[in-house]
């Protein structure tokens, strides 16, 4: 009733989504040689986070800067349906593992070009088997991510448990939480793309709601680490002068204590050994899916249906 799971704290090469994927790969191959069986990766992790909107006037309407970036952003996202993941999922299928990835996607089914963050797990057979994209970007994100739907609102049988996630802020958004409540969550991911302050009190707090496992893992970006083939990549350096996200990977249990406490400042594959039973115990006082609930007044209602802007009927 255990299960292995290694938190992949990295950095991006920053907006090269082949150099990133390469790196990822080299992670989920060590994270299966330790044992794990689940490896999990921060928000928008391939090809990265888009930290530029706030360091580079990102609301100026019209700029040659921020159509720049965003041009070099979308040439290197993730088209889910031309296979852009099959050498993951192989990876996946190879070392018996099953991943949880933040990636940036472009949708064919969206016309191809707007952006969604968008986190996805790859079962340990290798198939993508949800790409949840998030439903409301925070803040400057709005000014690169387009807003998601319901269709990525799942959960998943691995081993003895049933896992979820959710990105970054969305992870404050009480219903979609609850949504994976009502499946039978007992481990959650929450996927960021750093720093210790947007990890240490909600983690805690999910695990002591829901009485489950709670994983947040944390990507890492320091200026220096810019790439020069990125639009205006020196500007982007002086402006960031330090870390843009310095990790914060953490991992509480479902009676909201730390198993892991936030990890800062350094690269690492950290691992948990998860122990049902810990969410069997905790859930004997309170179960807000089950015995805890009153379906009878309050319930809630779920759009799983991905969202499209044409529907042809030939």
């Amino acid at each position: 009733m255990a299960l292995n799971v290694a938190l992949a704290q990295i950095a991006p090469v920053w907006l090269d989504r082949d150099a990133t994927l390469a790196k990822m790969l080299e992670y989920v191959r060590r994270a299966a040689d330790e044992g794990a069986r689940l490896v999990v990766f921060g928000e928008a992790l391939l090809p990265g986070y888009p930290f530029w909107p706030e360091l580079t006037e990102g609301a100026v309407f019209d700029s040659d800067v921020q159509k720049d970036l965003f041009a070099h952003y979308a040439a290197n996202a993730i088209d889910l349906g031309a296979g852009d993941l099959n050498r993951l999922c192989h990876c996946a299928r190879d070392c018996g593992i099953a991943i949880y990835a933040g990636v940036i996607e472009r949708s064919a089914e969206r016309g191809g070009y707007s952006l969604y963050a968008c986190l996805v797990y790859i079962s340990p057979e290798g198939r993508i088997e949800s790409a949840h994209r998030k439903l409301m970007p925070t803040y400057e994100e709005r000014l690169v991510w387009s807003p998601g739907d319901g269709h990525g609102l799942r959960v998943h049988a691995l081993d003895d448990f049933t896992v979820g996630g959710l990105n970054c802020w969305e992870n404050w958004m009480p219903l979609p939480r609850a949504a994976l409540y009502g499946q039978g969550e007992n481990l959650h991911v929450a996927a960021w793309p750093g720093s210790r302050r947007n990890t240490e009190d909600i983690t805690r707090f999910i695990a002591r709601e829901s009485r489950s496992w709670v994983v947040s893992v944390s990507g890492m970006m320091h200026a220096e680490a810019v790439p020069g083939a990125v639009p205006h990549a020196e500007r982007i350096r002086e402006a960031a002068s330090g870390w843009l996200a310095d990790g914060g990977s953490c991992v509480a249990g479902p009676d909201g204590q730390w198993l892991l406490e936030p990890q800062v400042g350094a690269e690492g594959l950290f691992h948990v050994e998860l122990d049902l039973g810990a969410v069997l115990r905790e859930r004997q006082n309170f179960d807000p899916a089950g015995h805890y609930s009153r379906p009878d007044v309050t319930r809630l209602k779920v759009n799983r249906k991905r969202q499209k802007t044409v529907d042809f009927r030939d």
